[in-house]
């Protein structure tokens, strides 16, 4: 499978090259060592920044450290997605409140499940967000056995109908706490694209694919492409 993708369809691309597309081993024990050996030295190398950012967010606005939302993973299991809390705490009333006032901003909702303006978004949260440390606490579902260093995107149930057919594809994987969505413009893609990335991802799955993804993510997190 071929996709392109802006500046990086040279990268994503070059994926048929890595891997048998029906030697697909996403759940299997190599991808899971690599995971738990992967989170557990970023968690310990990471733990003094955690701490800070968890101390940061409880001092920044009323309300909880984290934030759980309920994600479909692997073979379809709902889990918990870990994150810094980066809204304010009645965030769906603010969000209701925001589409009445700017019907464009409904359907930017609609195409990307982004806003390039959410007002739900704390000060510290939008420091958090651009920089991705808000995602951190998703290590702890990493070790969990709920997601993996790279995976497909976690999606909400609302999400799944977009994947049609594909979904099958989807839940073969544990999702990602980064993949090839992150590194090929993140929000600058719209919701098309994000599935045939998942799609492509999941189709031409290899290790050394996981390690190539991990490495272009340390630069696309400095500088901060396509972060919201």
């Amino acid at each position: 499978m071929v996709v392109v993708v802006r500046s990086d369809q040279s990268f994503v691309g070059r994926l048929h090259e890595l891997s048998n597309v029906g030697e697909c081993q996403l759940g299997g024990r190599r991808k899971r060592i690599f995971d738990i050996v992967g989170a557990t030295g970023l968690i310990v190398f990471l733990a003094p920044v955690m701490i800070a950012v968890a101390f940061a967010v409880w001092i920044g606005r009323p309300g909880s450290t984290f934030f759980g939302h309920s994600r479909i993973g692997f073979e379809g299991r709902k889990f918990k997605c870990l994150k810094y809390r980066s809204m304010v705490a009645d965030s769906s009333e603010v969000l209701r409140r925001h589409f009445l006032e700017n019907p464009a901003a409904r359907a930017e909702w609609a195409e990307t499940r982004k806003l390039r303006d959410d007002p739900r978004v704390t000060r510290i949260g939008k420091l958090l967000r651009r920089s991705s440390m808000d995602e951190l606490p998703q290590l702890f579902n990493v070790l969990r056995g709920e997601m993996s260093l790279v995976g497909p995107r976690p999606i909400t149930d609302e999400e799944a109908s977009r994947y049609g057919s594909d979904f099958s594809l989807y839940k073969r994987a544990r999702p990602g706490i980064t993949g090839l969505w992150q590194v090929s413009g993140r929000s600058d893609c719209d919701y098309e694209t994000r599935v045939r990335l998942d799609v492509a991802y999941v189709s031409n799955w290899s290790l050394l694919l996981d390690v190539r993804i991990l490495i272009r993510t340390v630069g696309v997190v400095l500088r901060q492409e396509g972060s919201r």
